[in-house]
């Protein structure tokens, strides 16, 4: 019989369920004395803590001056000023003990020294207490100073001890094990065998667990054997509160995660309702609580973001923590299923007055979406998804600060950019640049619906062999667009090294057998390649592989140097970063298109300097295959 998960059940009742069940079976954690210094940030109160002394716990003076008694200076004003010697008055500064017999602080500035030694003129009068901090100002003993289940900020830690309070009780950390699965599971090393995948899980979740006030405890990596599975299950719930166990969780044949824990325990759910993280596990050995997670690193990210995270807050006796949200319009239709609740991640970017999102590749693979991501998109369940242009709530993974200071580059592909991304950054540290690959004509679309500050284009008139000016005439027929000049770029086709087939050019692509990988629809190398069997009376049908599509040049030439295609099309620079070989076939101009309202943003003026420094022509001559003559020139007439 097929395999058949338990359930699909909703987000909301797996976190409930799972929650309660770990605080039925093992409570809160307990507590742990530590001294109030740099060590308590971030640690968890267990009780309320009330004020061990005053605060401050003597009469202060407020301000540098003399201290008296304020009854001498009755009826004193600028017409009957009053005349003090030595013996009614005291000099102090900020913070001394105010002198006995005295009431009343007179700052430095109201206070004219006399001709006579010790002599000292007021005009205006003191008011009892006036500039004096009394005792208790702040705070009076017995009072609560924090309540229970508050994180320690470095406030509290300065208002603890000045309130005569050097120790406090605070939950331990959650020890939170982390259980490595798999025959194909190895420890990280420079270069991997076929097959074998690096175990990037465990410290990525060891850091997350950290981040979340947690003690992460990893394990060795556990073959797939059900009875070394357990005993590293029972090992584990033995020594920490919390146990993850990564992977295993699906229906494969040497999946025994669910297995292992069912005949340990209790397994309380498998299978929810969110893509990814559809096969997670959640269950109890004894009074432990275990988290079966998958093994696609952004199922495991989105997992432990919304059940561990909040078990981990339940432990500890805190309110979940939540992410700030903020509106956003999206750059392109996102379609989902009705059956599972989605999470997907965003690249976001201010354009004009919007917030702009843009989807980034939803694969549960995609370890570095997570890396580029700026929010998440909750796709709810029985959605069918949302149009282009629609507004949409995003969680934040990133400030907000950043996010609104980033320039926004949608459109064709180019290496380059994210060398002009680095070296903004670190000449600006303020400045950001996302960008985003979805091919010429999709940077085009963006511009026109204001989604990017700035798209990259390299599109050919097959007519007369010119780039760009013609589409933009075509698509922006009022105008109100510029063109900056970015770089001349060699295209050719990227092959082996040694050129093994023998391959002389296009004509070579409709050879039987030839394996070739080409660029999405939209983009201007497919373009060109279009142009180029036109010319040569091909068609694209007799090109097998032509319909095989990756979003980069650099996508394009990984494929070829793993073996797994023979040729593409694609800029030098790439075939040079992957170590192929190159046959030129014709120059380009890749520039950046610009709605003329945005030439004299900030970021835009820093992205200028940039293209047209000597530091980015630098790396632009070591990637190869560039000439940057003109770059930076802005074009508004086409």
């Amino acid at each position: 019989m097929a395999y058949q998960y338990l359930e699909n059940i909703t987000l909301e009742q797996a976190v409930d369920d799972f929650c309660s069940a770990a605080a039925a079976a093992h409570g809160r954690l307990t507590g742990e004395l530590i001294a109030v210094d740099e060590r308590a940030l971030g640690r968890v109160n267990c009780k309320i803590l009330t004020a061990a002394a005053n605060a401050p716990h003597y009469n202060a003076c407020a301000m540098d001056g003399v201290a008296l008694n304020a009854a001498l200076t009755a009826g004193v004003t600028d017409t009957t000023p009053l005349t003090l010697h030595s013996g009614q008055y005291v000099w102090v500064d900020t913070g001394d003990a105010l002198p006995e017999g005295c009431d009343a602080v007179v700052m430095v500035e109201d206070v004219v020294e006399g001709e006579a030694e010790g002599e000292l003129t007021l005009y205006a009068a003191a008011a009892p207490w006036q500039h004096v901090r009394q005792i208790g100002e702040d705070v009076c003993v017995g009072e609560m100073i924090l309540p229970a289940n508050s994180v320690i900020t470095p406030a509290a830690i300065g208002a603890l001890l000045a309130t005569g309070i050097q120790q406090i009780e605070v939950y331990k950390r959650p020890l939170v094990g982390v259980i490595p699965t798999g025959d194909e599971i190895v420890s990280p090393r420079p270069a991997p065998a076929a097959g074998e995948i690096i175990n990037f899980n465990t410290p990525t979740f060891a850091a997350m667990i950290k981040q979340w006030g947690g003690e992460p405890r990893p394990y060795d990596i556990v073959r797939d054997d059900l009875t070394a599975i357990k005993q590293a299950l029972l090992d584990a719930c033995s020594e920490c509160d919390v146990v993850l166990i990564n992977a295993g969780s699906s229906a494969g044949r040497e999946d025994y995660s669910a297995a292992a824990i069912a005949e340990l325990g209790t397994v309380l759910h498998h299978g929810i309702a969110i893509r990814p993280g559809k096969p997670t596990i959640l269950g109890l050995i004894g009074n432990t609580p275990v988290l079966g997670v998958p093994g696609y690193p952004v199922s495991g990210i989105i997992v432990l973001r919304e059940l561990l995270r909040p078990l981990l807050a339940a432990l500890c006796g805190m309110a979940p923590s939540t992410d700030e949200q903020a509106d956003a319009v999206l750059s392109r239709a996102i379609v989902s299923g009705l059956k599972y609740r989605e999470f997907v991640r965003i690249k976001l970017g201010r354009v004009g007055d919007r917030l702009i999102a843009t989807p980034l590749d939803r694969g549960a693979g995609v370890i570095t979406s997570f890396l580029k991501a700026d929010a998440l998109l909750d796709l709810p369940q029985n959605c069918e998804g949302y149009e282009a242009g629609q507004t949409v709530r995003v969680e934040l993974l990133r400030p907000r600060g950043q996010i609104e200071n980033t320039l926004t580059i949608i459109g064709s592909h180019d290496p380059l950019i994210d060398n002009i991304a680095d070296i903004m950054h670190r000449r600006y540290p303020r400045s950001y640049i996302a960008s985003a690959h979805v091919g010429s004509m999709g940077g085009i679309s963006a511009i026109k619906r204001c989604e990017a500050h700035l798209a990259g284009i390299h599109l050919l008139d097959e007519q007369d062999g010119s780039y760009n000016f013609s589409y933009l005439r075509q698509h922006f027929p009022d105008g109100g667009v510029a063109l900056i000049r970015g770089f001349k770029r060699i295209q050719g086709l990227m092959v082996a090294k040694g050129n093994p087939l023998g391959l002389g050019g296009i004509g070579d692509l409709q050879r039987e057998g030839l394996r070739y990988v080409n660029r999405q629809r939209g983009a201007g190398t497919r373009i060109l390649l279009d142009y180029l069997l036109k010319q040569r009376g091909m068609s694209s049908t007799a090109v097998y592989g032509y319909n095989r599509e990756e979003p980069t040049h650099i996508a394009v030439a990984t494929q070829i140097a793993s073996g797994s295609a023979d040729c593409g099309l694609g800029i030098y620079a790439a075939a040079q970063a992957c170590g192929l070989d190159f046959l030129p076939i014709c120059d380009e101009e890749y520039d950046f298109l610009i709605d003329a309202r945005f030439l004299e943003l900030d970021l835009v003026r820093q992205f200028l300097a940039v293209l047209t420094g000597e530091e980015f022509a630098a790396q632009a001559a070591a990637a190869g295959g560039y000439d940057l003559d003109g770059a930076g020139r802005i074009i508004s007439e086409f």
